[in-house]
């Protein structure tokens, strides 16, 4: 089995008497995508902010790689990277020197090289020479998430990485998340985007309400899905439908028909 390097128990915050997570439990093995689902406003990003020692709870505890968050948080920060919902670039540089830049901050041995090998990996290549500003968004995106695998942490935060991208854009940065697990990478994923979920994530947790409702991989959460009706060809639910009936939604997926 493989070992759980995220592990979050009774996290709680509250915003000006708004109570935001109420007692949210979930861990994250070893190589997983792990997909937070929620609406906007569900606490996704408040608690991706907690548990990179960004913010601190009221409640509960969460620790990374063993490491405590809120007592060990230089400890935490040498083992992760996050990549948050907009680009951080400096568009006044160039790909290359954007690499080069947080490679010497991170205090990585040859920089130069590092920025090559991470510009060939991700396709960056023959624009390295370029201004961030001119890229694409899904290459801007990709550029994003080269940056912080600088230094080879071993767990990444993906926080709605696909925001505001086309559909090719999109599938772009999907190709790459895929690519990170595959070599061993930790990566917890929030995301809106339901199919986002179901195309990524070995397991998905629906944050509702301040708090975790339900996980499971995306067959375990279709079996809680009523058995599928039968008319002229069996209708397998979808991630949409099966997001909305767990929050109480059903009736609205029904009328829709």
């Amino acid at each position: 089995m493989r070992k759980a390097v995220i592990s979050v128990k009774g996290l709680r915050e509250s915003f000006k008497d708004k109570e935001v997570l109420k007692g949210v439990d979930f861990d994250v093995q070893q190589g997983e995508i792990f997909a937070l689902l929620g609406s906007n406003g569900a606490g996704k990003t408040t608690t991706v902010n907690i548990i990179s020692t960004l913010l601190k709870q009221d409640g509960g505890e969460a620790s990374i790689c063993g490491y405590d968050v809120q007592r060990d948080p230089d400890q935490v920060r040498q083992r992760i990277s996050l990549t948050g919902q907009f680009a951080a670039l400096d568009g006044m540089l160039t790909g290359r020197e954007n690499l080069i830049l947080i490679a010497k901050l991170r205090g990585v041995s040859n920089p130069a090289q590092v920025a090559d090998n991470l510009l060939a990996r991700f396709s960056l290549t023959e624009a390295a020479d370029r201004r961030a500003d001119d890229y694409s968004g899904g290459m801007k995106r990709r550029l994003d998430i080269a940056m912080s695998l600088i230094g080879t942490p071993p767990v990444i935060f993906l926080d709605e990485p696909t925001t505001g991208l086309d559909p090719e854009a999109r599938i772009e940065v999907w190709n790459t998340i895929k690519e990170l697990a595959s070599g061993g990478t930790t990566i917890l994923l929030t995301t809106q985007y339901l199919e986002e979920a179901e195309q990524l994530a070995d397991r998905i947790a629906i944050l509702h309400g301040g708090k975790i409702i339900t996980t499971g991989t995306l067959t375990e959460l279709k079996e809680m899905f009523p058995p599928a009706k039968v008319e002229y060809i069996e209708k397998q639910p979808t991630l949409e439908e099966i997001f909305l009936a767990i929050i109480g939604k059903k009736e609205e997926i029904v009328n829709e028909k």
